[in-house]
């Protein structure tokens, strides 16, 4: 069996607006199950898509963070300036053989939920072309943290997924994988939303001769409208001047009965009551 080293875990956020319940909620699980396993809380800022972008959105989201009492380990990481790791990754696996140049368009595919293949003979650089990973034709399975077994057939399933785009940016595959092996990353604790990805990174973890992370995916919070609280459904951003009112607010979602005090001493109380067994096996939070 393998061993894995001390717990160390993070939250990544993509700087597409400010913290919003939905994500302050993924933050303090986070921190709240590193903490319990007396690991290290890293905060990485996964800016790759320029376009998406909120300007002021990353500083805005790191105040935050710090005004809830959220104290990350070490330095921020930028996945902005991390093109000459993803640059390597992606050369270790052309030299495997593991990667094709894809000419194919979003309307040539036609919505098709798996990669067809269709490019699968172009395996040299070619200009205008997205860069796809070769998944293994076989079944995958893992135990989620919180959700129990999941498998799926890779090839069947899945299919070939996209690791650097065709306008220039690395994709989040690559560069989530490449980052969680680089910081040593032991647990993955994420939303339930971002599960599917699992498999794609695992097998990306494999091509590139490492042990993956434990992952564990914890329901989403459902908004009043009865869809995942989400910048994509306009959720309001947090209040930072309220943030005992926030936190308890969250802790509340997750049943732990702390009284609303100042933000390290809810944290702390948070950490000692905390147990995944709340969040085993449900999809959606509730408020």
């Amino acid at each position: 069996m393998s061993q894995y080293p001390a717990y160390i875990g993070r939250f990544a956020p993509s700087p597409t607006g400010p913290l919003h319940h939905g994500s302050l909620l993924a933050a303090v699980i986070s921190y709240l199950d590193a903490r319990k396993h007396q690991g290290r809380w890293l905060v990485r800022i996964e800016d790759l898509d320029p376009p998406r972008e909120q300007p002021g959105a990353a500083a805005s989201i790191l105040h935050s963070l710090e005004a809830h009492g959220l104290h990350w380990d070490g330095e921020v990481r930028y996945q902005s300036e991390r093109g000459d790791a993803f640059e390597a990754a992606l050369a270790r696996l052309a030299d495997k053989g593991r990667l094709f140049w894809c000419q194919c368009s979003r309307k040539q595919l036609g919505g098709q939920p798996v990669y067809p293949g269709t490019c699968h003979a172009y395996d040299r650089p070619r200009p205008d072309c997205a860069i796809r990973f070769r998944v293994p034709d076989r079944e995958d399975r893992f135990d989620d943290l919180l959700q129990g077994w999941q498998s799926a057939h890779l090839g069947r399933d899945y299919g070939d997924v996209v690791v650097k785009r065709r306008d220039g940016p690395y994709a989040y595959q690559l560069a989530v994988t490449v980052d969680d092996l680089d910081q040593g990353i032991t647990d993955v604790i994420r939303g339930i939303d971002l599960q599917s990805s699992t498999f794609w990174q695992r097998a990306l973890f494999d091509a590139l001769d490492a042990e993956p992370p434990r992952y564990g995916h914890f329901p989403v919070l459902i908004g009043p409208d009865g869809q995942k609280l989400s910048k994509q459904n306009r959720a309001p951003a947090i209040d930072d001047t309220r943030p005992s009112h926030n936190l308890h607010q969250v802790l509340r979602f997750l049943d732990l009965d702390v009284a609303e005090d100042r933000p390290d001493i809810m944290l702390a109380q948070a950490v000692n009551a905390w147990s995944r067994a709340t969040l085993m096996s449900r999809d959606a939070i509730i408020p």
